[in-house]
């Protein structure tokens, strides 16, 4: 990362930002050319490992993709607002927080994990607890990214 000072480690504070988040951007390769899609998602933090959970149709563009090429890269944001200079406009930015990483999409099939992703999808959409049956996870296709390469950037608002 170029602006190391911009750089968030702690774990706890990666979660806080994640937790803001509702949209996660899901960059992958269709032959030559990339492809890049906003999702609802689900997460979890176990020693390190951010494992990030998706749910779609079981077929499409984006299936088709994964299944011939399943290594993505993924961004969520929490906008913030700007800031403007107006002495040297050059210096006007924007104040963010956001996780970027890399990881392999693994689709799931055993129907306790899809049900396990599925109610992690709806705490974090729609902030409630919720348990799926087994009918209702066979109707989507559940897939998920287990990764460490992951890293967070924030520019806070100065304080004045």
């Amino acid at each position: 990362m170029r602006r190391k000072d911009r750089e968030v480690t702690n774990i706890q504070e990666i979660e806080d930002m994640i937790q803001k988040c509702k949209t996660c951007h899901l960059a992958m390769v269709d032959g030559e050319m990339p492809y890049v899609i906003p999702l609802s998602f689900g997460y979890e933090i176990k020693e390190d490992v951010l494992t990030l959970y998706f749910h779609s149709a079981k077929e499409g563009r984006k299936m088709d993709i994964l299944h011939k090429n399943n290594q993505v890269c993924f961004e969520m944001c929490q906008e913030g607002e700007p800031e403007f200079s107006a002495e040297t406009p050059c210096n006007s930015g924007y104040y963010f927080s956001s996780i970027h990483g890399f990881g392999k999409v693994t689709f799931l099939e055993d129907v306790q994990e899809k049900c396990h992703a599925l109610s992690l999808l709806m705490k974090q959409q729609a902030h409630m607890e919720v348990e799926f049956t087994k009918e209702q996870a066979d109707a989507v296709c559940v897939y998920k990214i287990a990764t460490k390469d992951f890293t967070g950037k924030r520019r806070p608002r100065k304080v004045r």
